[in-house]
């Protein structure tokens, strides 16, 4: 588990979420948008004391919003990344003991039992389950349908694929999202894009082995092995997992809300 250590302490951990946070919405513009349609579901279809679990949270930001909005609910927030990890408790904490932070890899099949809890009322995920591979997307979904209480939820904001017989709408989806991610577009706004956010914080003496841990933890990842499963294969993972209702709640273009009720 990533933990406050004396060191870490010294790191300003509130500059770099307001960095992480600006550079996040430089990739995707309705992002509060989009929060803000999963929440509509949470506030319309549960009770205001439910607990939720938050999926590859990061350094919290879905929590912090979901627990401001929701003053009753309680969440736990799962990561692999050690340094977000870090960032998420040296900013939030517990939140008044609200929220619990796991850290815990979605590819090892035992990551459930580093939860602590037996079940939830709703699953939240965005802008992460697209680096899971096909059979580890699938696997996960089983074993939510298994975890959410009957009539929870599952939420996850991604930009999702349009299916292979929609090549047309796909294309004019990747193009807008190639012209707002280019680079000549982050340096219009002056907000940093993923790699020059990583290579400042990497210039932060006091976090020198957790991102060495974080080297060894993705050395796996890279852009060539991006998976970014279609809505079409999503949809169908999840009925087939025991979801009775699959749908896009909200969307703009090929970013999305997927919503699914137990």
């Amino acid at each position: 588990m990533a933990t406050i250590t004396q060191e870490t302490t010294t790191v300003d951990w509130h500059h770099w979420l307001a960095r992480w946070d600006a550079q996040q919405t430089g990739y995707l513009p309705d992002r509060e948008e989009r929060f803000e349609a999963m929440f509509t579901a949470l506030e319309v279809l549960l009770p205001p004391d439910f607990v939720a679990l938050d999926l590859c949270a990061g350094p919290g930001s879905l929590s912090q919003r979901l627990l401001t909005r929701f003053p009753h609910a309680r969440a736990v927030a799962v990561d692999l990344d050690p340094v977000l990890l870090a960032m998420g408790q040296g900013t939030l904490g517990t939140m008044d003991r609200r929220l619990r932070w796991v850290d815990a890899d979605l590819g090892d099949p035992k990551w459930i039992e580093t939860l602590g809890e037996s079940s939830f009322d709703a699953v939240l995920s965005t802008t992460a389950l697209h680096w899971l591979r096909t059979p580890d997307l699938v696997r996960v979904y089983a074993e939510l349908a298994a975890l959410i209480r009957p009539n929870g939820l599952f939420l996850n904001g991604d930009n999702m694929k349009f299916g292979p017989h929609l090549p047309s709408l796909q294309k004019v989806a990747q193009h807008v999202r190639e012209r707002q991610w280019q680079d000549e577009t982050f340096a219009q706004t002056g907000v940093e894009n993923w790699a020059q956010w990583w290579a400042a914080l990497n210039l932060e003496p006091a976090l020198t082995e957790l991102l060495a841990e974080r080297e060894r933890r993705f050395a796996w990842r890279s852009p060539d092995n991006l998976v970014n499963a279609g809505r079409d294969l999503q949809t169908s993972a999840l009925l087939e997992a025991g979801f009775c209702e699959v749908g896009i709640l909200w969307q703009r273009f090929d970013n999305c809300v997927l919503m699914a009720v137990r």
